[in-house]
């Protein structure tokens, strides 16, 4: 991409234009959350303002109209994704609430005492703790992959935890932390040969990397809607149709329903069988406006463009003195974690800050990966398509000029 289509892009983000204690805004956080561009808000803005009302069911002309908008973004996200149907495409709260589903359902209909659970070091507490918790319910045991000291997968390690008590995998495509952008192809095909399921959490992978979940043959593939420019509090469970026919409900109540006595209830087709209650359909319009904005400007031209920044930095922070990178995987998205020294992440943050720079500090909800790696945290700098060169290199002058005051 150029400069002007830099520009371009950077119009449409107004946040980008503030003023940070008097500074212009450098907004380095983008793994947390990404911004938005001025299309989504106006969608949600339009969504309130022109057809707001409760979907499904609905015999008037808005909640039909609410209704339409629902399923036709439940219809481009599945495009985007490249999932078979519309109805594997389940609307979530977000990448934990989709994989606490996984974990409750799958783990209500297939999972026993003495099976396990494979997940990776470098997991996202949201890809830990729910296995953990269906672990302790069901008096199972979480097995753990571990990694090299780039922050790779050592596969061979991974080929040896699987054997027949092995219920799932669940492995994130990209490390929110790392930056490693992991083998989830062949993890899922190593995996497939043991007729065992994979769960990918794709919430750090989707803003940046064209995702078809067909050709991945993952069974379940979750992602959030606010970490691609979309609004916060919506997200998206993919899974293939045979393993969401055969898992219960995770709520009860609502659309997820088809006939209810207080004898028994019978369940809503899919996807509406795991969407209980009045659904986010202002978000759902607001998520699939996100995506069309990402599709416009090219997930490859993204994905391209990224690297540049990623390989720009990295070779621009080795410049400082005492900084080391956390993560040098040969395959990495646009994060960079680090440390200087023996200075705390937290006070260069904090310091960053002041210059008007956003940056992420601490264990990441991380922190058996921060653990392992005997550290207290890092610094984590992760870029979006709006970023600059320019602004790398004033982001990394502020490195300097904050170590220099911290030695």
């Amino acid at each position: 991409m150029t400069n002007s289509d830099i520009q371009d892009i950077r119009n449409d983000f107004p946040i980008l234009t503030e003023k940070i204690h008097g500074k212009n805004l450098i907004y380095f956080d983008n793994a947390a959350t990404t911004q938005k561009p001025r299309c989504v808000v106006e969608k949600i803005e339009d969504a309130y303002y022109h057809y707001n009302a409760n979907i499904h069911r609905g015999v008037h002309y808005l909640s039909q109209v609410a209704t339409e908008a629902n399923e036709n973004s439940r219809g481009i996200i599945a495009n985007f994704i490249h999932a078979k149907n519309n109805h594997e495409i389940i609307f979530t709260r977000g990448t934990t609430e989709a994989i606490n589903l996984v974990a409750f359902s799958f783990g209500e209909a297939f999972c026993k005492e003495g099976d396990e659970i494979v997940v990776s070091v470098m997991e996202h507490h949201s890809n830990i703790v729910p296995w953990q918790m269906l672990c302790e319910r069901k008096g199972m045991k979480l097995r753990v992959i571990p990694m090299n000291d780039r922050g790779e997968l050592l596969m061979d390690e991974y080929k040896q935890l699987l054997n027949e008590k092995t219920r799932l995998v669940a492995i994130a495509h990209v490390s929110n932390v790392l930056g490693t952008i992991n083998p989830v192809k062949e993890i899922i095909n190593i995996a497939h040969k043991n007729e065992i399921p994979v769960l990918v959490d794709g919430a750090q992978a989707v803003p940046h990397l064209p995702v078809n979940v067909t050709e991945l043959d993952a069974d379940f593939y979750v992602f959030s809607g606010h970490k691609i420019y979309a609004s916060t509090g919506i997200g998206v469970l993919y899974g293939k149709e045979k393993w969401l026919n055969l898992m219960p409900p995770y709520q009860g109540g609502g659309e997820m329903i088809s006939t209810v006595t207080f004898e028994k209830t019978t369940y809503n087709e899919l996807p509406f069988k795991f969407e209980a209650g009045t659904p986010d359909y202002v978000g759902s319009v607001a998520l699939a406006e996100a995506i069309q904005y990402v599709e416009k400007i090219g997930l490859q031209n993204i994905d391209n463009y990224e690297r540049e920044l990623l390989n720009y930095a990295t070779a621009k922070l080795s410049e400082v003195e005492g900084l080391r990178i956390i993560g040098t995987a040969k395959e990495k998205s646009a994060v960079i974690s680090f440390l200087v020294g023996n200075i705390h992440p937290y006070d260069m943050g904090m310091l960053l800050d002041k210059l008007g720079i956003a940056v992420r500090t601490g264990h990441h909800c991380a922190q058996p990966l921060i653990d392992s790696l005997g550290i207290p945290g890092t610094v984590r700098a992760s870029f979006a398509f709006y970023n600059t060169k320019e602004e790398i290199d004033t982001f990394v002058e502020a490195v300097k000029k904050v170590s220099e005051m911290l030695r």
